[in-house]
């Protein structure tokens, strides 16, 4: 049965939300058995769609050899008052139908449909197999699958930007901040050209000391604090020296702060990045293998 609280999700059209809310971590069997971590971005197309399926309670993954049985099915007998995809027409939307999410595998469906509801207009299915009201349900299942799970959604291709006005675009916005060696061999460091365009967009934050948020605090009194920024809000910020010392500061009257933040150009180059422009690099920079 679906979890209850993916029928509160759903009826409040956030479900597209919830890959962000989703662990960006998932255990992954390592040598000798241990767990390791493979970051959310860095999964396969299968075990994004497990994961997102998981966090969200979406139940078992639909039968989509049975959907696709499902599908002439349906649009032959549902679809004209449900919709072709099960989201409502004449009739109500199948995507948050307590009977939908309720059922697994056709299991309550099936009755369900050879009894239909003909007091509110939905007729009987009697004389349909099991088997053919199972494919249908499967069909429905699967369309809430692709509603609700974003890790189930998968880029075909990307690479249909110019690879020239890609090096042309790098060469004017990148190289006042990189070195030539930032790109070498850039192409090969990601296992797709998707992760590679996600990667140069808005590349991961490490702990890496470059890549580390820092802050330069002056104090009424005079003194100055500098370190790495590991909390702040409109009330205080925290700072950790190059001592390791932790400082917790309140932002009051009379403190300056003066923050240097790696990813701030990338930050302000999505305000005006283009369609164009980003397919164009990540064409040029898949080629630097």
């Amino acid at each position: 049965m679906r979890h209850p609280v993916f029928r509160a999700l759903l009826a409040g059209a956030v479900v597209v939300l919830a890959e962000i809310a989703i662990s960006q971590e998932m255990p992954t069997s390592g040598q000798n058995g241990a767990q390791q971590q493979t970051p959310y971005q860095n999964m396969t197309p299968e075990q994004r769609a497990a994961a997102t399926r998981m966090f969200l309670g979406l139940g078992p993954e639909p039968n989509k050899a049975a959907a696709g049985r499902g599908a002439p099915l349906y649009q032959q007998n549902c679809a004209f008052c449900h919709g072709q995809q099960a989201r409502g027409a004449t009739g109500a939307s199948l995507i948050t139908s307590d009977e939908v999410l309720s059922d697994d595998h056709g299991e309550h469906l099936v009755a369900f449909l050879k009894k239909g509801r003909p007091e509110k207009g939905m007729p009987a299915f009697a004389t349909m197999s099991d088997n053919q009201l199972t494919d249908i349900a499967e069909f429905v299942h699967l369309q809430i699958e692709e509603i609700a799970n974003r890790g189930t959604y998968h880029v075909l291709n990307i690479l249909v930007g110019d690879q020239a006005k890609g090096h042309a675009y790098i060469s004017t916005h990148c190289m006042v901040c990189h070195a030539t060696e930032t790109f070498a061999h850039i192409g090969s460091k990601f296992r797709s050209p998707e992760q590679l365009q996600r990667g140069w967009i808005w590349p991961t934050r490490t702990t890496d000391s470059s890549m580390v948020i820092t802050a330069t605090l002056k104090t009424p009194d005079g003194a100055t604090v500098t370190g790495r920024v590991t909390q702040i809000s409109d009330f205080r910020i925290t700072l950790v020296d190059s001592a390791g010392h932790t400082h917790t500061i309140e932002r009051k009257s009379g403190v300056e702060v003066q923050m240097k933040d790696p990813l701030a150009p990338h930050q302000e180059m999505i305000t005006t990045l283009t369609s164009e422009d980003m397919h164009n690099v990540t064409a040029y920079l898949e080629t630097l293998k």
